[in-house]
């Protein structure tokens, strides 16, 4: 839960912090925790809930203040709640890892350097990035922006492919990253696959997508928070436009994103506070974020075969639908090719990723845009890939894992996409 506020300048350090997993065995212990993530109190400011407590018999990550931490303990217990600690001192992980932050220099970036990419990068070195790889690939590459965000940055898009040999216009394969702008490793997921797709034209497994998919991909889906994120707030999820909580006659900043679609909005798994991490906004597409990416793929949306989402954590790969436990007409086929990603993944570095529908693996939510792609677009095969890690790190992925994460997710991606080029005509 957010603390209502303007816009904060001072850095939080999240020293002492702890990360519990806990665990709801009966619907009165998982009231109280929806309650606890909701609940507008003294605790609430201290407490971060970095998975949602929607599921019973299922891990629940909870990030909790050092002043805090034996109070809550006590009073999990007296629920009889399970808990353990999973990180111990958030703040010392930051510390460790703050020296990865610093801007690398792309002077002299060659096409097979990854020293760029095992880092993970602000949003000027990523668009930075893309404008580079464009310039020294223009037939290959092209970047377009294609809207701003609440705060006036600029949502900027790469396009990969080979111009086609007929008029006929090729398929496109949509990946955005960073929607929740704590999961640093989507968008640095995302400049790994861009960078496997730009020098894949020697690869025997990339070469031919690359002729007959246009790929559109968005590192940044969340720009505003992902700065945030990096300068203020680690750990903050939502965009950054302020609402009013009215109730209390003060301001609270963001929507959280992936529950602003306009598909089954506010159905379920969000809420109407403007304080919590998963306010829906006070409209579908109130944010100009979700407005921009749903206004590009709507455009294309006869071209899109695939619709990528990145995010972490947890290892799941997550089909249609979000809102609800009955699935799509399409479900076989979703499912199908979420297997093969599934496989494909754990070809490369061992890592297993769970496949199914959001609710038969990790909770119900609507306003996504999974769900928006698939029951809105029309776009068959629309995915969530919850990235690395299961919780031994959450948020806090070190860098050195940047490179296998981004490494099996384009063997998913080229999995799929070899599955996929089966249905086209």
């Amino acid at each position: 839960m957010q603390t209502p506020t303007n816009i904060s300048t001072k850095e939080m350090t999240y020293s002492g912090y702890k990360v519990l997993r806990v665990q709801a065995d009966n619907l009165d212990q998982l009231h109280y925790l929806r309650n606890l993530s909701e609940t507008e109190s003294d605790l609430s400011s201290k407490i971060n809930f970095w998975s949602e407590p929607d599921r019973l018999n299922s891990s629940i990550d909870v990030m909790i203040a050092p002043d805090i931490v034996n109070e809550m303990t006590t009073k999990f217990g007296k629920q009889n709640i399970s808990s353990k600690t999973l990180i111990n001192d958030v703040g010392k992980i930051l510390d460790c890892q703050k020296d990865t932050q610093n801007p690398t220099s792309l002077f002299y970036l060659a096409p097979n350097d990854t020293t760029f990419l095992r880092s993970f990068q602000s949003l000027a070195n990523i668009y930075q990035y893309m404008d580079e790889v464009t310039r020294q690939n223009p037939i290959l590459c092209s970047t377009e922006v294609i809207g701003k965000t609440s705060e006036g940055r600029a949502m900027k898009i790469i396009k990969i492919g080979w111009p086609g040999e007929t008029k006929k216009e090729k398929p496109i394969v949509w990946i955005d990253a960073g929607i929740h702008a704590r999961e640093w490793i989507a968008p640095a997921t995302a400049l790994i696959i861009i960078n496997k797709l730009v020098n894949g034209e020697s690869d025997p497994e990339i070469s031919p997508l690359l002729d007959t998919y246009d790929f559109h991909i968005l590192p940044s889906a969340n720009p505003d928070g992902y700065e945030y994120s990096r300068n203020f707030d680690r750990f903050w999820r939502k965009t950054r436009s302020r609402h009013r909580a009215s109730w209390l006659g003060l301001f609270c900043v963001g929507v959280d994103p992936n529950r602003n679609y306009e598909f089954q909005w506010k159905r379920v798994g969000s809420s109407a506070n403007p304080c919590s991490n998963t306010y829906h906004g006070p409209h579908p597409f109130s944010e100009p974020e979700t407005k921009a990416i749903a206004d590009h793929v709507m455009k294309h949306r006869e071209r899109v075969k695939l619709f990528l989402s990145l995010h972490s954590y947890s290892q799941l790969i997550l089909t249609p639908w979000g809102y609800t436990k009955d699935p799509p007409k399409s479900y076989p086929d979703l499912m199908r090719v979420a297997q093969i990603a599934s496989r494909a993944i754990k070809m490369r570095h061992g890592t297993e990723y769970e496949y199914g529908s959001s609710p038969s693996i990790l909770y119900m939510s609507a306003g996504g845009s999974d769900d928006w792609a698939h029951g809105t677009a029309g776009i068959k095969y629309s995915y969530t890939f919850e990235l690395r890690d299961k919780g031994a790190y959450g948020f806090l992925l070190p860098p050195r894992l940047i490179q296998p994460t981004g490494e099996e997710m384009t063997d998913a991606l080229v999995a799929m996409l070899n599955e996929i080029k089966k249905e086209l005509s």
